[in-house]
């Protein structure tokens, strides 16, 4: 996910050397996550001399915290789930169980300490045009950008500086000690139950990755389970969490928390039908959002416009409301994945120091992924979302058990939905729920960027018994019934 965002974090012995530079640089970039970087670095290319201020381990949310740290915890527990799972096969037994979960959270630490050093730390001597300055910015009214007492004054400014866990709005939060996704991946022994606050991305990653190293797993949300997917998506993967145990209680309200009598805590909600429930665990994970890290930095001052959740507003030129200030990655709030914040950073970058305006973000071809088990892969609109647009659309669902490589790995678990226009067939929408479907979702990547239809897809040549196939027979299924053709048909 990705999803995860910087968080206030203390200087380690992994960051880079500071370098101060000139005061007057051409750009500083306010943030060392990958927008940071990635604006840093293709400013530098293009010849600019920067600035680049970071609070914090450098590195930002994903390397540290969010992703990279997240996907290797997941990945293990999927191995236990693989040989619980093996006795699928015929003749086949296995059995696997966490040993140490010390030593994993070591690993691990081990892994982002490696990446945030090859990735970040060790590449600013590569960019002499790049001066890392460590410590916390602050804009002025008069154009200054101030680190501690130093006020740089650089002709362009991008802001890149992420964003933090969100407390819900719940009465007691406060009074009990709630876990974060940062802080549930480095908790010194694992609890015997965890109750999840949020449905969303990190809620279902981190509840099904806990309930698979044995914790009993309740996840609570207000709405459904990943609101943003599908229907048919989000009703699956629910029946897939509750066979491995998970208890899923969705569309209820928090009514109150509270710390219970023997150290756990205790939530209160109310379900669609007005019944009050109470619901203990050793521990409470939240994961409600996040909230965007522009706290103290004089934005408001500066005259750049912030929303009613503090995201920075930009234009698609990555512009702010202040002339010559721009901003990029999760602190604007919006598409809240690494590699966007990445993109977003590039495109701050060449409008900021190259030609102004000849850059342009579009996320119409952004893959999303969620590293549950099956994963949930999309790109495009929802067939909700091209309705609203005005669109008259076509959907076709095809399960995975009519796709080949599924039946032969004996796990039939998912499905594959297209949303096209009618008429033309151009594919407006793929939404995948499958083992890997994050690396089968690129092929309709592309062809939405492309303005594929299904015509194409369905002419193109897939490789047999692969998971990838699902989306040819989705193509097909629009045109062909796809339960009577033979292996390959089509």
């Amino acid at each position: 996910m990705n999803f995860f965002a910087p968080e206030p974090v203390q200087h380690d012995c992994c960051s880079a050397k500071p370098s101060h530079g000139k005061r007057t640089p051409d750009l500083v970039v306010i943030g060392t996550g990958s927008a940071g970087f990635s604006a840093a670095i293709r400013a530098s290319e293009l010849g600019a001399k920067v600035v680049l201020v970071g609070d914090g381990t450098i590195g930002g949310t994903c390397v540290n915290i969010g992703c990279v740290p997240s996907k290797a915890l997941i990945r293990a527990a999927e191995a236990l789930h693989q040989a619980r799972t093996a006795s699928r096969f015929a003749g086949i037994t296995a059995s696997a169980r966490l040993e140490d979960w010390k030593a994993l959270v070591a690993q691990k630490d081990e892994l982002v300490a490696s990446l945030r050093e090859a990735k970040y730390a060790n590449l600013l001597p590569d960019y002499p045009n790049v001066s890392y300055v460590p410590g916390r910015a602050r804009l002025t009214s008069d154009g200054a950008v101030m680190v501690g007492d130093t006020a740089y004054r650089p002709g362009k400014v991008i802001i890149a500086t992420g964003t933090s866990p969100a407390a819900p709005a719940i009465h007691g939060l406060g009074t009990v000690p709630w876990l974060t996704s940062t802080t549930a991946m480095e908790v010194e022994a694992l609890p015997a139950s965890l109750l999840v606050i949020g449905g969303g991305v990190i809620g279902v990653e981190l509840g099904q990755m806990f309930a698979r190293f044995g914790v009993r797993v309740t996840i609570v949300c207000r709405s459904r389970l990943l609101p943003g997917a599908e229907p048919e998506v989000s009703a699956a993967l629910a029946e897939y969490l509750r066979a491995e145990g998970v208890d899923i209680r969705h569309g209820v309200s928090y009514e109150a928390i509270r710390q219970a009598g023997d150290g756990g805590v205790e939530l209160v909600v109310r379900d669609s039908e007005g019944t009050t429930v109470t619901l203990s665990a050793e521990r409470v994970l939240v994961a409600t959002g996040r909230t965007p890290n522009t706290t103290g930095m004089g934005l408001e001052e500066a005259g750049v416009a912030m929303d009613g959740r503090g995201a920075v507003q930009v234009d698609d030129r990555m512009r702010t409301t202040r002339p010559r200030v721009y901003a990029a990655g999760d602190v604007t709030g919006r598409d809240l994945y690494v590699y966007m914040a990445a993109h977003g950073g590039k495109i701050a970058a060449e409008n900021a120091v190259g030609d102004e305006g000849a850059s342009r973000y579009n996320a119409m071809a952004m893959p999303e992924i969620v590293f549950s088990d099956p994963q949930v892969a999309k790109v495009g609109l929802t067939e909700a979302a091209a309705r609203r647009a005005g669109l008259e659309v076509e959907t076709r669902v095809v399960p995975l058990n009519q796709v080949p490589r599924a039946l032969a790995a004996r796990d039939t678990r998912g499905l594959v939905k297209l949303v096209a226009e009618r008429g033309s067939g151009r594919l407006l929408g793929a939404h995948m729920l499958a083992p890997e479907a994050g690396d089968s979702i690129q092929t309709a990547v592309l062809a939405v960027k492309h303005g594929l239809t299904v015509a194409d897809l369905s002419a193109t040549i897939f490789p047999y018994l692969t998971t990838v196939e699902a989306l040819k027979l989705g193509a097909l299924s629009f045109s062909r019934e796809v339960t009577k053709l033979s292996c390959c048909a089509g």
